[in-house]
């Protein structure tokens, strides 16, 4: 066959198709890249629109790079929120240590990215949102796999055939529990619940996080910037993940409001907030851990497979970081070779990234007097000046170049 003939028909060849549950952060990265390697992509969100707001999000390392391979780095750089202050107090309200952010994060001042979540969703969106089918305010009802593709019903009524399915669709994933079944499989819950909501402004915050502390409970204000509103935080240790709280949110401020009863510094008018939040998001602090990410022909992205929780700091760059090596891996293979090879090559940072912490090992959230003391001299000796360099776990992975098929 001459050049010619092979690039006649490679032209002539159907573009695969694939399926993406989930429109947050993992779905829109990884159809960006699959479109590129020439998949006709399309992504299903439950969700009516793109989903704006949301806590803050940081963006480090190896993920680094790989918005800017995607030539999204200056748009991410404009919206970096650029917090410079992080205050931790004492149970009465006293000052404990007052530091640059990095020094506990472990992130690079200068280089590292927090943005708002809302604004990191929107610009992923933008930039695939004319090459790529987007079906919201629907979702995945059934999957049938068979020897020629993905059979897949809607809930909206409607159904197609797809030659992959992804799910993208978190921590919660129903992508998972339909392919491998319940969550608590998977689930390895870290002791802590937490809940994030937006609240009135009235404290004179700019570009800084309060946090207060007492044995098992802590509780920040978090202004992004010098607007009339800050992101409330409340973390506390729970013996057992509160499932039946999880999509219930009367019973999540019930718990939140029982846990705070006594609680001083701002924590009343946190509660009272929180009443009439319309934007709560609660949820236990946990990972994901899978001994595969795959089945067939359908395979999980970002959080929906590996979730490190929050108290890592990476779940946004392990889903960006992920969805650029699925991609990359099935651009000039078929599903089977292409899912393994994106197990082969991600797995090993994406523990690397998980054993960052362990159950019961929060160390910004202590459960008992003494450890809370220890944190606290530990934050008192950390200083001013941010680390040169992040932790190694953020950079533990050196991206491969993967060629475009067209």
């Amino acid at each position: 066959m001459t050049r010619t003939d092979q690039l006649t028909d490679i032209r002539s060849t159907p573009r695969r198709k694939v399926l993406i549950s989930g429109a947050g952060i993992a779905g829109p990265a990884l159809a960006f890249w699959l479109n590129r390697y020439g998949y006709a992509v399309t992504v299903v969100e439950k969700a009516s629109t793109p989903r704006s707001g949301g806590y803050p999000v940081d963006v480090r390392g190896t993920a680094l790079e790989v918005v800017r391979r995607m030539g999204l780095l200056p748009r991410l750089r404009e919206a970096h929120v650029d917090l410079r202050r992080l205050t931790f107090l004492a149970g009465d309200g006293g000052e404990v240590a007052s530091l640059h952010p990095h020094a506990v994060t472990g992130g690079v001042a200068g280089r590292d990215l927090e943005v708002r979540r809302g604004d990191l969703t929107d610009v992923l969106h933008t930039a695939v949102r004319d090459d790529v089918e987007f079906l919201f305010d629907d979702s995945i009802d059934t999957l049938d796999q068979s020897g020629h593709g993905v059979d897949v019903t809607f809930h909206g009524g409607s159904s197609r055939t797809f030659d992959m399915v992804v799910g993208a669709d978190g921590t919660h994933s129903r992508t998972r529990e339909t392919l491998f079944g319940p969550e608590e499989r998977f689930h390895r819950y870290l002791g802590y619940c937490f809940a994030v909501f937006t609240m009135r402004n009235t404290f004179g915050l700019s570009h800084e996080t309060m946090m207060w502390n007492t044995p098992g409970r802590a509780a920040a204000l978090y202004a992004v910037g010098d607007d009339d509103e800050v992101h409330a935080f409340l973390n506390f240790a729970h013996p057992e993940p509160p499932f039946d709280a999880f999509r219930n949110p009367a019973a999540q401020r019930a718990l939140i409001t029982e846990t705070f009863a006594d609680a001083g510094w701002e924590v009343p008018g946190m509660l009272a907030a929180l009443r009439d939040a319309d934007d709560l998001f609660f949820d236990g602090v946990s990972q994901i851990r899978m001994p595969r990410w795959s089945s067939g022909r359908v395979a999980l992205v970002g959080d929906a497979a590996y979730a490190p929780s929050f108290l890592t700091g990476q779940g946004t760059s392990l889903a960006l970081v992920g969805a650029y090596m699925l991609a990359g891996s099935l651009a000039d293979r078929d599903h089977t070779a292409g899912f393994a090879a994106y197990e082969h090559h991600l797995r090993e940072f994406v523990t690397v990234n998980q054993e960052q912490v362990g159950e019961g090992d929060a160390a910004l959230f202590p459960t008992t007097a003494v450890a809370l003391e220890r944190r606290n001299d530990r934050l008192r000796g950390l200083g001013a000046v941010p680390p040169a360099e992040g932790r190694p776990a953020h950079s533990a992975l050196t991206l491969p170049e993967f060629k475009p098929m067209r």
